[in-house]
């Protein structure tokens, strides 16, 4: 288990470049199984989840090139489908989330898609039940082996139908659409998440052959084709990352530059950290934080006290309800944080109590921050990164903290984010991995 050492309370100055989108890369990356054609994606994080994903496709039988800087060529012409029988594979498949979504383009292409209970972060239940009824609605028919925790989904002539997902969960939505593209006739998928990594994999996918309308909404309609070809993608900038460093250069009274933003595919991210008080300039496609002395948060109209919630998109990301939190603990004023959508996320907050942060834990899904509003610094502790965004809040009160803390389990951290300690290095920031 890996660690880094944090000599925090120091003030960071200069540019940012976000990496790709994590959530697009998986979908993406899955996608490239539905052909036989070569397909170039360009902007791929090189990050523990996605190399991972990467590796149990050429344990499939893709042809995985890697072209240099963030290119990868992959071309799925020889898939060994007997793999997915075999330890190995339930090994690899079972470490990271990402691999659920290879089950839609094995069954739309091939006839059968396996999987064992995939992982991920421990921040609540995430059930799989959306992603196997719309493929059971597809005309799959699908099995679970409660004792292996397996899934089996087999079905050579899949048909398009209407459906209206139960949640807009969106591996779920991913997963069903990567299967219709190649169904016979047209499916109609409502209450679809419309998340911008969503409408980029129906992007790729129409430039590819398929056709796919309302992207953007939540309401899709797919043709299916016959075959889809190869084709070249770039990726979005992650939008977590550049919510991660808004929070971050605020916390720590930083100015920071963060370059190729991808502004127009940022929702309200930059609004949500504008209630926190803080100065957000956009300058062509990039975002400069200035440094603060402080920042106060803001009220609603009617002077009610402000609560931060997630949503499915356009609502806020709950991947940064953890960064909102953290951030809000320098702020002048308090802020009801209510994470909607995962029982488990908000428990790194006892850590930041520690440390001296004033939150009231209410439950398992909302916590009020009174801000301390630059009064005292943090302390420096000892700590243990749960989850991949909760890891990087906690990197973030650290960085804040006068004195030396030290976060565990660094390896979650490095599954969203990559060489963030080298890169705030560059910047002035004093973190040391052990």
């Amino acid at each position: 288990m890996n660690t880094f050492e944090v000599h925090g309370g120091k003030r960071l100055r200069g540019e940012l470049i976000p990496q790709g989108a994590k959530n697009e890369a998986l979908q993406v990356i899955c996608a490239t199984l539905l052909t036989k054609d070569k397909v170039t994606i360009n902007n791929i994080p090189l990050i523990r989840d996605v190399v991972k994903l990467i590796e149990l496709l050429e344990s499939l039988g893709v042809n995985v090139e890697y072209c240099g800087g963030n290119t990868y060529v992959f071309q799925a012409d020889n898939i060994d489908l007997d793999y997915l029988n075999t330890s190995r594979y339930i090994d690899q498949a079972k470490t990271l989330r990402g691999s659920v979504m290879v089950v839609g383009p094995l069954l739309t292409r091939f006839g059968k898609g396996y999987i064992p209970k995939p992982g991920g972060d421990s921040i609540g239940r995430r059930r799989l039940d959306t992603h196997f009824i719309g493929l059971e609605k597809l005309g799959a028919s699908f099995v679970f082996d409660e004792k292996e925790s397996f899934y089996k989904v087999e079905g050579s002539k899949l048909q398009g139908t209407y459906m209206l997902l139960d949640e807009a969960s969106l591996t779920g939505t991913a997963n069903i659409i990567m299967a219709s593209v190649l169904a016979r006739g047209k499916t109609t998928i409502y209450n679809a998440a419309c998340e911008p990594y969503i409408q980029q994999l129906c992007r790729m996918l129409n430039k590819m052959g398929a056709k796919i309308s309302g992207v953007g909404s939540n309401l899709l309609t797919i043709e299916g084709v016959e075959e889809i070809n190869g084709c070249q993608h770039t990726i979005l900038p992650d939008m977590i990352e550049i919510g991660s460093f808004i929070g971050l250069a605020a916390m720590t009274q930083s100015e920071i530059t963060i370059k190729n933003a991808g502004c127009d595919h940022l929702g309200m991210i930059p609004g949500v950290f504008e209630k926190l008080g803080i100065k957000i300039e956009q300058k062509q496609d990039d975002l400069f934080i200035p440094s603060q002395e402080s920042y106060e948060v803001a009220t609603f109209i009617d002077g009610s006290f402000l609560t931060i919630a997630d949503a499915p998109w356009p609502g806020f990301s709950p991947d940064l309800i953890s960064i909102v939190l953290v951030t809000a603990i320098q702020a002048k004023g308090s802020v009801l944080i209510h994470q909607k959508m995962f029982e488990s996320r908000l428990f790194f907050v006892d850590k930041l109590i520690e440390m001296g942060a004033r939150i009231i834990l209410c439950d398992p899904h909302r916590a009020t921050v009174i801000g301390l509003n630059r009064e005292c610094p943090l302390r420096p502790i000892e700590m243990t990164s749960p989850d991949i965004r909760a890891g990087v809040a906690l990197l973030i009160a650290a960085l804040n903290a006068d004195g030396k803390s030290l976060i565990h389990n660094i390896e979650q951290i490095d599954r969203g984010y990559h060489n963030i300690d080298t890169r705030l290095n560059k910047l002035g920031a004093e973190i040391n991995r052990i």
